[in-house]
């Protein structure tokens, strides 16, 4: 069991989870920061007003084929940790679960186009789980079984024979598994358990989790855990992530021994982290805490370590979702230095909103030149830290 410094259940909504079933509140293990607060509280409150300016007619936000991004603007416009302007929202979030539940299919995917079919499912069970309405828990049931049924298991069914074996990755293409997906589907898997126990429902299923941790640790630059040819115990690697066994978004590097590694970098070591909680994973695990030792030396708000700015703002939100989960206060930095990391990010989101109340990426990888989604990505940031402050 992944023993938390303190219990708290705070998902990729982190919104109103506990009053569907899970015990845990987040429960701030520092003294509170009036002041900052109701600084983060002004900036959600500009944040979600440019979300409900930015919502389409057909109840969507941005691109109609994806209903990931509209879960997720759902997801920050429900999580207001102060109810502000809750009535003016109400048709909004309406028209934005009407848009959602019109992507169910039969199958219980979540999706529009054949296209990221995890991906939107996984996101849209957490918006709708957030939603906490009971009329919505069907949905939710079927969409988890579909996601527990991508798993992969590409060799001798029932055992990890390969490396991919225990992820789950985007449905669509080829099969595959992926760090990225795996954590969304584990996320909507974790938050969504409550409707599976509570129901009576025949044919409900489970994920293989030893099958994920496996899969998890193949994809950890950790030679203690995990043999492949790539992994390398180098001080700038060991302990981080790369997007799955064999292929790292951050590219290659030559050891001096001629061996080549391939380069841990920062969103996905918080993806990955996160992975190993919602696998409840004790953390003092080695596994957990090599990846907590990487995330520390490389720790850095100017940009997604290894990556520059791409993927910045999700970056900043997996952080905050994994450093909260986990009740960290404090990050030892390589040089030694303590670092109040929810403070730091708080100031750096408050400095980079715009005048509209949005924000915004120059970088386009990953959509992050769409400023509904960053937007939604920075709101939930902040509402990560506002409950951890």
């Amino acid at each position: 069991m992944f023993k938390l410094g303190v219990q708290i259940l705070v998902g990729l909504l982190l919104v109103s989870l506990s009053a569907v079933g899970q015990t845990g509140t987040l429960v701030p293990t520092k003294a509170p920061n009036p002041s900052l607060k109701k600084e983060l509280a002004r900036a959600i409150d500009r944040g979600n007003d440019y979300l409900v300016g930015a919502q389409t007619e057909g109840g969507f936000w941005s691109d109609g084929d994806y209903p990931a991004i509209t879960s997720l603007a759902l997801a920050a416009l429900q999580g207001d940790p102060e109810e502000h302007h809750k009535a003016k929202k109400a048709a909004v979030l309406k028209r934005g679960y009407d848009y959602v539940l019109s992507s169910v299919k039969e199958n219980g995917g979540i999706y529009r186009i054949e296209s990221l079919m995890n991906y939107n499912t996984a996101v849209s069970v957490l918006a709708l789980v957030a939603a906490n309405d009971p009329a919505y828990a069907e949905v939710i049931r079927k969409s988890r079984n579909y996601l527990i049924r991508g798993q992969q298991d590409f060799g001798e069914i029932g055992k990890t024979d390969t490396v991919l074996d225990g992820g789950i990755g985007y449905g669509d293409r080829y099969p595959h598994s992926d760090l990225s997906n795996t954590v969304l589907a584990l996320e909507a898997i974790y938050y969504s358990k409550h409707l599976v126990r509570d129901s009576a429902a025949a044919g409900d299923e489970d994920l293989d989790w030893d099958a994920a941790i496996q899969f998890i640790q193949n994809c950890q630059n950790l030679p203690e855990t995990n043999d492949q040819a790539w992994v390398s115990g180098d001080a700038a690697n060991k302990g981080g992530f790369v997007y799955f066994p064999g292929d790292s978004k951050a590219g290659e590097m030559k050891l001096p021994d001629g061996r080549v590694a391939l380069r841990s970098y920062g969103s996905i070591s918080y993806a990955g982290m996160l992975s190993y909680i919602y696998a409840e994973m004790d953390s003092k695990d080695s596994r957990v805490t090599a990846v907590r030792q990487w995330l520390e030396a490389n720790y850095t708000l100017d940009e997604n370590p290894g990556m520059g700015p791409q993927g910045l703002f999700y970056y900043y939100y997996t952080m905050s979702k994994a450093l909260s989960l986990a009740g960290v206060e404090e990050l030892s930095t390589e040089s030694g230095e303590s670092v109040d990391w929810a403070r730091d990010l708080a100031l750096k989101m408050l400095n980079s909103q715009r005048a509209d109340g949005s924000w915004f990426n120059d970088n386009a990888r990953w959509w992050e030149k769409d400023a509904a989604l960053v937007t939604s990505y920075a709101v939930l940031t902040l509402q990560n830290l506002y409950r951890s402050l």
